[in-house]
C-alpha cells in the first residue's frame, strides 16, 4: 500500500496529486481527505486507475456511475472526462487512488507485438484493450504488476525507464487477460458458436460437481491437449487446471452463504472429495479458511 503524504505536504484536501513522469507513462497518485462531489478529471492518454483505499463514486460516459472500491481498476479512454464523488473521505479516512496514463505509441507497439508473435486462439480475435469491460476486479497478477510499477516509478534507481517499460508491458498483458477472463465468464453462453473456449467454460460450469479432465476440454475445443493448455493460459492468464479450481471455490462460496449448508456438503457439491484438501485450496485462493469466510458474512 502506498504511504500517505504527511499533512504538512498537502496542497489541498481534495485530490492532492503527486506526479511521476516516465518516458512512456505518467503515474499520478491522488489523495483526498475531505468529502466532495463532482470533481472533474481528464487525461490526454488512456489511463488505468486503481483504488488503493477509501471509496469513490465514479461517473463515466455521460450517465454511467458506480461505487469504486479498493482492489478494483477502471480503464478510461483518452480525453474522456471522469466526474468523481468522495462520499466518505476525511482526515481519518483518506481516499487514495493511482492513475497511470499510458503513451499511445507504447500501447500500440505492445498490441502489435502480441498479435504478431502470440495470436489469440480464434483467428477473428485480436489483442486489444476492451473499453466495454472498463471496471475490473484486479487479479493477483494485475495487482502484483501495479505494485512493482509503482515501486519502480517512485524510487530513485538506475535504468528506471527501462524497468518501467518492461513492467508496463506486463501490466497491459495481464490487464487484457483479466478482461478476456471476465468477458468469457460473464457471457460465455453468448459465444459458444464463435469462441471455442466459451464451450470449455460452459462445460466446466455445468459439470463443476464432477471430475473434469483436460482431455475432455481440449476435445471440446478441437485442439490438442498441449495446444489447448498453452492457448488457454495465454488468453486468460491462468491455466485451465487453476481456472477449474477457482471456479470450484467460487461456487463453494455461494453455497456457504446458506447457513444450512455444511462445509463438507459444499466441498462435495463442487467435486472435491477430500475435505482437508478443500480447506487448503480455499485458504490458498481466498486467503482465509471456509470457517473464517462464513464468520465474515455475519
Amino acid at each position: 500500500m502506498l504511504p500517505l503524504k504527511p499533512e504538512k505536504d498537502l496542497k489541498t484536501l481534495v485530490e492532492n496529486r503527486s506526479v511521476y513522469t516516465l518516458e512512456h507513462c505518467e503515474l499520478n497518485v491522488f489523495e483526498t481527505r475531505q468529502q466532495s462531489e463532482q470533481v472533474h478529471l481528464v487525461f490526454n492518454d488512456m489511463v488505468l486507475t486503481t483504488m488503493i483505499r477509501g471509496k469513490k463514486v465514479m461517473h463515466l460516459f455521460g450517465s454511467e456511475h458506480f461505487d469504486y472500491l479498493p482492489g478494483e481498476s477502471v480503464i478510461v479512454p483518452d480525453n474522456e472526462e471522469m466526474i468523481i464523488d468522495f462520499p466518505e473521505a476525511d482526515i481519518s479516512n483518506p481516499t487514495q487512488c493511482i492513475a497511470l496514463a499510458v503513451d499511445a505509441a507504447m500501447l500500440k507497439d505492445t498490441l502489435n507485438l502480441l498479435n504478431e508473435k502470440y495470436p489469440k486462439g480464434e483467428k477473428q480475435d485480436s489483442w486489444n484493450i476492451d473499453i466495454s469491460c472498463f471496471h475490473l476486479q484486479n487479479s493477483i497478477e494485475v495487482t502484483s504488476a501495479i505494485n512493482r510499477l509503482v515501486n519502480i516509478s517512485t524510487e530513485n534507481i538506475a535504468g528506471k525507464d527501462v524497468l518501467v517499460d518492461f513492467t508496463l508491458k506486463e501490466l497491459l498483458i495481464r490487464l487484457m487477460q483479466t478482461q478476456a477472463r471476465k468477458l468469457i465468464l460473464d457471457s460465455y453462453h453468448n459465444h459458444t458458436t464463435t469462441n471455442r473456449f466459451a464451450n470449455a467454460v460452459q462445460y466446466i460450469k455445468n459439470h463443476i460437481h464432477e471430475e473434469i479432465t483436460i482431455d475432455k476440454l481440449s476435445n471440446l475445443c478441437c485442439m490438442s491437449k498441449p495446444n489447448f493448455f498453452r492457448c488457454f493460459k495465454r488468453e486468460f492468464g491462468i491455466s485451465p487446471v487453476d481456472f477449474i479450481l477457482h471456479e470450484r471455490i467460487r461456487v463453494a462460496k455461494q453455497l456457504l452463504k446458506d447457513q444450512n449448508v455444511t462445509i463438507a456438503e459444499a466441498c462435495f457439491a463442487v467435486g472435491i472429495n477430500n475435505l482437508s484438501y478443500f480447506f487448503k485450496l480455499f485458504k490458498r485462493i481466498e486467503g482465509q479458511t471456509p470457517n473464517e469466510f462464513r464468520r465474515g458474512l455475519n
